[in-house]
């Protein structure tokens, strides 16, 4: 900065004369100044955008259901050591996340449940995070884990794709002996009496596009109803490498639009589109890796436990404009829902 305003100087000196050289030299080194402090100012609002405002975790990809449409399937059986888990989690929280969801896989399939409860757990109490969730099938949630870490958990989204039960066969959402929508239904009633925040996600595909929801959806009263498109990623569910095939599942989107309209009427509905959902989560995998789905596939950055948050989420491929857009940003803390449980 000096070397510049010394050299415009002296350049200045030898035509313009020793006064005039002066002035000149000030001005263009305020210019410099001024430019450089607009630049990190610049530089701050990009850091502020590039916050992890909302993540979500797929701390396993294990399942004990076979949805034939999953798009984070059983590539691999690892799931970090709790440890190092909350480590990430601390990272997180310190570079700006206000939300962590929890899915996988299923994410109770690991330790019965309490691997998920001791990271809700520490979410909410050391970490303090306004709002800590869960996405899960429900079949294996005990009403046990609701009286250990119900208080700390905010929402609980459990997926349902049908209210009818064959369906849910077709479609692989069910495991021998357990019926998907008694789980569902029980889990409704656990959510009242623990307080936590009951949520609904469906995944729209070819054998319930043409289904009516909206009056069980409305009598289930969930706080959300996300309904999504259903999504191919290579080397998940689409391509050679895959370990599902769901190309069978796809809709059009008309054929999507046609369910969103038949439920127009469900407050609560929040649809997402191929289009829409596809960049706009920040996506974690098991070993802490951002996924970038940008090129329809999962390309992992680096894991934010060697090289920190800020650093891989360069690769995320995150939309944070979509995310914003879909309403991605909303009351995600049930202390500030005031439900009436």
């Amino acid at each position: 900065m000096a070397d510049y305003g010394e050299t415009v100087f002296w350049k200045s000196y030898y035509t313009v004369g020793p006064t005039a050289a002066v002035v000149l030299g000030l001005v263009c080194t305020g210019l410099f100044l001024l430019s450089n402090r607009k630049a990190k100012k610049l530089s701050d609002a990009d850091d502020e955008d590039s916050r992890p405002l909302s993540v979500n975790y797929h701390f396993t990809r294990r399942c004990n259901y076979q949805c034939g449409f999953c798009f984070h399937t059983a590539k691999t059986s690892f799931v970090l050591p709790i440890d190092e888990a909350k480590r990430g989690l601390k990272m997180l929280k310190e570079t700006g996340m206000e939300k962590i969801n929890f899915s996988g896989g299923e994410p109770f399939i690991k330790e019965n449940g309490h691997y998920v409860g001791e990271l809700v757990r520490y979410s909410k109490r050391e970490l303090q995070l306004p709002s800590v969730s869960i996405v899960s099938n429900g079949s294996l949630i005990t009403e046990q884990w609701f009286e250990d870490y119900g208080e700390d958990l905010d929402i609980l989204a459990i997926s349902c794709d049908s209210f009818d039960e064959a369906t849910n066969r077709e479609i692989g959402r069910h495991q021998k002996n357990v019926h998907h929508l008694d789980s569902l239904l029980r889990i409704r009633e656990w959510c009242r009496t623990y307080k936590v925040a009951f949520k609904i996600n469906t995944v729209v595909n070819t054998h319930n596009w043409k289904e009516d929801m909206a009056q069980e959806i409305l009598e289930l009263t969930p706080v959300r109803w996300k309904v999504f498109q259903c999504l191919l990623i290579g080397g998940e569910n689409a391509g050679p490498d895959a370990i599902r095939n769901a190309e069978t599942f796809v809709v059009t989107d008309e054929q999507f639009e046609n369910f969103i309209e038949r439920h127009k009427s469900v407050s609560q509905l929040v649809p997402e589109s191929n289009t829409t959902m596809r960049n706009s989560y920040l996506i974690l995998d098991e070993y802490m890796r951002f996924l970038d789905c940008t090129q329809g596939r999962k390309d992992p950055s680096m894991s934010i436990l060697d090289v920190g948050v800020t650093e891989a989420m360069k690769f995320s491929g995150f939309d944070e404009a979509m995310f914003l857009k879909r309403g991605g940003r909303y009351v995600w803390s049930k202390a500030d829902m005031k439900l009436d449980w």
